[in-house]
């Protein structure tokens, strides 16, 4: 079958996304953790530089690059890019 135009699905490739921590701004509030649908964050078990547990991404490869994390953390904390 032969189309006329090129389906908008046809080449999709899903774009990665990283999320950054600045473990010396975090004080370990969690609302990154709670707040993130994927659940791409959690809590570690290290202490960063003030005494707080900063997050870890536990499964980086679910991440959609929402933003969400960014949004919640009063610190600043936290953000996304784009990972190639």
């Amino acid at each position: 079958m032969k189309l006329w135009r090129k389906p908008l699905d046809g080449d999709r490739t899903a774009t990665l996304f990283r999320v950054v921590v600045l473990e010396d701004r975090c004080k370990g509030c969690g609302l990154c953790v709670e707040y993130c649908p994927r659940e791409v964050l959690r809590m570690s078990e290290r202490f960063n530089p003030k005494g707080y547990h900063p997050p870890e991404a536990y499964a980086p490869e679910a991440c959609v690059g929402c933003g969400f994390c960014e949004e919640v953390c009063p610190e600043f904390a936290v953000y996304c890019v784009e990972d190639g």
